[in-house]
């Protein structure tokens, strides 16, 4: 096993050791993903992932539409729209999905680009499950394309899948990530 490395700037040169005081309650609320079909888009990610609908905003004028997403107990959220809202941007973590009006029935629209391919940049987001190999068996069954499967590669126990929209999604349960990475630590 590989020492461990501490998080510090002469390990990670440009690494600020010590966070400035101002950013003290700053937190990464969410990453937002273009969607060409929302109705594709939110079945996945509700009943393929089991995240909830926190939160819709129209924007008519301007034609597009946000789904906000995420792992959130609904019971908690508030009935008045104002404060949900409010509720919905004080959550951690959370997917927006943008729907640009129209792309959904435009045959000339040929969708966003994932950062997977050429020129690469965004790669994926991550989700922790229960066990990677059981959540699999159940992606299987529900016709959701696989990037990589648990026992593909040199790196076992972890997956990837691709939404609608060809955005990847990395699957790995904590006993896995822990075999994973505790070379690299």
């Amino acid at each position: 096993m590989a020492a461990e490395q501490k998080e510090s700037p002469s390990n990670n040169p440009g690494l600020q050791a010590t966070p400035d005081e101002a950013t003290k309650g700053y937190f990464m609320q969410q990453t937002m993903f273009r969607i060409k079909d929302p109705k594709a888009s939110l079945d996945f990610y509700s009943r393929v992932l089991g995240m909830s609908l926190l939160k819709r905003l129209d924007f008519p004028e301007m034609k597009f539409s946000l789904y906000f997403l995420g792992y959130e107990d609904q019971a908690a959220a508030p009935s008045n729209a104002v404060d949900r809202t409010v509720w919905t941007f004080a959550q951690k973590a959370t997917i927006e999905l943008t729907h640009n009006w129209g792309t959904e029935s435009d045959p000339e629209f040929k969708g966003y680009h994932n950062g997977n391919s050429e020129p690469r940049g965004f790669g994926h987001i991550g989700i922790t499950v229960d066990d990677t190999y059981k959540a699999c068996e159940r992606f299987e069954r529900l016709g959701v394309e696989f990037v990589k499967k648990p026992d593909d590669g040199k790196m076992k126990g972890i997956a990837f899948i691709k939404d609608p929209d060809g955005y990847w999604i990395e699957i790995f349960d904590l006993k896995t990530i822990g075999n994973i990475t505790a070379d690299a630590a």
